[in-house]
């Protein structure tokens, strides 16, 4: 076994293309104004690539230990906890008993409120996804990865375009809870978020980084710049998009965010392209407590009714949280990292129970599943299984209302006065688990409820896992292991 036993990566690579206008014609306009680069200079300037900026402080060389900007200085002492929890708008009427998301509002600080919204998001992003895969693909997202990108683009966005951002990640429903909540709100959560997800010395590494690429000759607004380098730490540099050697510094630059896992993230870019932002999410954590290699076994995994594969089954016996859904007919169990933060690996106990559950995933059923969990002894079989994905999300994302923001129509003069538009926005990770790897920590059960007294589970048919950071509520990784022997 190596070293990393559980390890993901995010490579989120959003990139803004000439729409309306011919590349030419922009490079060939003259307002009399230099475009702005890196820290305001001119495009001219010699810059060694992130050689001056908030990300490059952020992940500076050197050993993990100095991987990480010091947040805690930086907002002072840990700003975000005790937070403020803010008052509720009533809810009247038929809302109390249809699932009404500031139902899970209660008694939550902004972060875990923002987070609802995320993980609510990115269980909608994972139904339109696999609408186009077949059943025994395998999927792998990292949620508040979308979620950050979209935010950070949705600062550059106005009309129709910022209606459309707003209302598919859930930005309306959070703004509304409280009338202390405006647009500003959600990017200065955002702010803390990003601080609250760079874990180091809680027994796991974890960390979000933004990077912000424009073309030398693209002019973008100084406002959208500070609000970048203010809310996510991500500095406008200066790049030649055509240049091989500035795309190897970008590929090194991702690889060495993500310890090594993603080598070749863009294998070319658009020459046309004039801005480029990436978001990259990475995480590292080891079990609480260990599956012992040598009880590992092979055992048959039921892929579906007429398939049938071998795999290698980890097995461990210990005291773990569970619960039996009765409606869903299926079992979740909650494996700890060392940390405060676990895995959540959810089994049907019919295999053609997996579309109900995936149809009925929401926030709701997850604080369901974590308030009626009970810690028993009992023996865990989980098969290794690495997975490696490649998504575009723009037909994914277009299907769930984000129409305009791929058109002609797209409205981004909060970034550029120029006709823009995205044209690729594509998601890129990797995960790994194994008799090392998994998270864990001090589990708050808010209440139980009666649990089957069977001693074994077994995740030997299709299942989804969740990565969940208990203290802000965070979906970081979500997917569905269809079939272990694939990636």
């Amino acid at each position: 076994m190596g070293l990393l036993h559980l390890a993901t990566s995010l490579l989120l690579i959003s990139s803004v293309l000439c729409g309306v206008k011919d590349l030419q014609d922009h490079f060939d306009k003259s307002n009399g104004e230099s475009p702005l680069g890196a820290r305001g200079l001119p495009p001219d300037t010699e810059l060694s690539l992130q050689d001056d900026t908030v990300t490059n402080d952020l992940i500076p060389e050197g050993e993990d230990d100095e991987d990480y900007l010091d947040f805690d200085k930086l907002f002072g002492e840990d700003e975000d906890y005790p937070e403020i929890i803010d008052a509720l708008p009533e809810i009247k009427g038929d809302d109390k008993t249809q699932g009404n998301i500031y139902e899970l509002y209660s008694g939550k600080t902004r972060i875990q409120r923002l987070n609802i919204m995320n993980a609510k998001f990115g269980f909608n992003l994972y139904r339109a996804i696999r609408e186009n895969k077949n059943a025994t693909d395998n999927i792998l997202l990292a949620p508040v990865g979308v979620s950050t990108a979209l935010a950070t683009i949705s600062m550059g966005t106005e009309g129709q375009t910022a209606t459309e951002i707003y209302s598919t990640l859930g930005f309306k429903e959070f703004i509304n809870a409280s009338t202390k909540y405006d647009k500003t709100t959600i990017h200065s959560v955002f702010r803390k978020l990003t601080h609250r997800l760079f874990r180091r010395n809680f027994g796991y590494t974890l960390r979000s980084v933004n990077d912000l690429y424009i073309h030398k000759n693209f002019v973008i607004n100084k406002d959208f710049q500070e609000k970048l380098k203010n809310f996510y730490y991500a500095e406008a540099q200066v790049g030649d998009f055509e240049d091989k050697s500035f795309l190897q510094k970008v590929n090194q630059r991702i690889q060495k965010l993500t310890k090594g896992l993603i080598k070749e993230a863009l294998a070319s870019l658009n020459p046309n392209i004039l801005m480029l932002l990436i978001n990259c999410i990475y995480f590292k954590g080891t079990w609480e407590n260990k599956f012992p290699i040598e009880q590992t076994y092979n055992a048959n995994f039921r892929v579906n009714e007429k398939e049938v594969v071998k795999v290698p089954m980890m097995k461990l016996k210990g005291s773990f949280l569970l619960t039996m859904d009765s409606d869903l007919d299926c079992e979740v169990l909650q494996l700890p990292y060392v940390g405060n933060i676990s895995m959540l690996i959810v089994v049907p106990h019919k295999l053609s129970g997996m579309k109900l559950l995936e149809k009925q995933l929401s926030p709701h059923l997850i604080a369901k599943w974590q308030k009626s969990m009970t810690n028993r002894t009992r023996e865990v079989h989980l098969p290794r299984f690495k997975l490696e994905k490649n998504y575009n999300l723009k037909d994914a994302l277009s299907s769930m209302g984000v129409k305009d923001l791929f058109t002609s129509r797209a409205d981004f003069s909060g970034i550029t006065d120029e006709d823009i538009s995205i044209g690729l926005f594509q998601q890129q990770g990797s995960i790994t688990v194994n008799e090392e790897g998994t998270q864990a920590g001090t589990v708050t059960v808010v209440g139980f409820t009666p649990l089957s007294i069977q001693a074994r589970f077994i995740a030997d048919r299709p299942f989804l896992f969740l990565i969940y950071e208990h203290r802000t509520h965070c979906v970081v990784f979500f997917g569905k292991v269809a079939n272990p022997t694939k990636s």
